[in-house]
């Protein structure tokens, strides 16, 4: 009798095991991972400071390291003394134009009076009292007189014409050294090294001290507040997902036990591939499958690399 209790006691302790393995099979499974981002240097030159450590959290837009600025602010310096010495090298034809029209002024006073004497005169010969020869030396004066005002007129019109292109030639060197002056104060700015986002540094490329060029990776960070698992499913599976899905994530804890988080679906691949070898026998790897990315909210537990499984129900 005994026997037999012993037996019925195991056999329903094997059933029970077996409902709570079968609890525990999952739908699909994966790997978790994030959105890295390196960090690479703008500019080349000296790295002055670079004040990050890998596992250290970063906020978005903070200043974690300088590059040696110096010779971008000489170059800058060099570029806006080359603009002053433009300006120099102008010429003013201001003075110039004064005096001509002065001289004009004068000579149009000149012309006015001539005129008047003309008038006169031409009263008085009327009258017999003035000669024709009279006549004839102020129609020359007038004569003169107009011609002198043209001539200074045109030269007017000359010297502007002259010292404008003389000094658009020149001037015409501002724009571009404007432009270098812009370029350089653009990577003034570069010079300070800007956190992209906020996350965690996952790893460190340089120290302060090195010299670091353009495209040069300083340090890898990703936000690992929100991680990802990639998991892979069947076409027979499709059915039972959508977007925005809220499903349950078990990552391992221990022996025989799982740590249960929330997930939710953000996106379904609509392309079958190949199982992913590392994570499936050779025989299902010859089977196709689709990715799913889950999102789920890390409590500092959960790391890039580590395996997940997916229950959907």
């Amino acid at each position: 009798m005994k026997i037999r209790i012993l037996f019925y006691v195991s056999f329903l302790s094997a059933i029970i095991a077996g409902c709570n393995l079968n609890n525990q099979v999952s739908d699909a499974s994966g790997t978790f991972e994030a959105d890295e981002v390196i960090v690479s240097s703008e500019v080349s030159g000296k790295l002055i400071s670079l004040n990050i450590e890998e596992g250290s959290i970063l906020p978005k837009d903070s200043v974690v390291g300088i590059i040696d600025s110096v010779p971008f602010q000489l170059q800058k310096a060099q570029i806006e003394a080359t603009i002053g010495a433009l300006h120099q090298k102008t010429m003013d034809v201001k003075p110039q134009i004064k005096l001509l029209q002065d001289q004009i002024l004068v000579q149009k006073t000149q012309l006015k009076n001539v005129l008047f004497e003309k008038t006169r005169t031409e009263k008085l010969i009327k009258a017999d009292a003035a000669t024709t020869k009279q006549l004839d030396d102020l129609n020359s004066q007038i004569d003169v007189l107009q011609k002198q005002i043209s001539v200074n007129e045109q030269q007017i019109k000359v010297q502007e014409n002259t010292t404008g292109t003389q000094n658009n030639s020149i001037l015409s060197e501002d724009k571009p050294l404007r432009s270098s002056v812009a370029q350089i104060q653009d990577q003034l700015r570069r010079t300070n090294i800007t956190n992209p986002i906020n996350g965690t540094v996952l790893t460190k490329y340089a120290m302060a001290g090195e010299v670091t060029s353009a495209g040069k990776a300083l340090y890898k960070i990703a936000d690992l507040s929100v991680i990802t698992l990639r998991a892979y499913i069947t076409g027979t599976q499709l059915s039972q997902i959508k977007l925005d899905q809220q499903i349950k994530v078990l990552v391992d804890s221990g022996t025989n036990k799982y740590k249960e988080y929330v997930g939710t679906i953000t996106w379904i691949s609509d392309k079958a591939e190949f199982t992913p070898k590392t994570i499936q026998t050779k025989d299902e790897r010859a089977n196709l499958v689709y990715a799913i990315k889950i999102h789920v909210k890390n409590d500092g537990l959960l790391k890039i690399g580590m395996y997940g499984e997916v229950k959907f129900k």
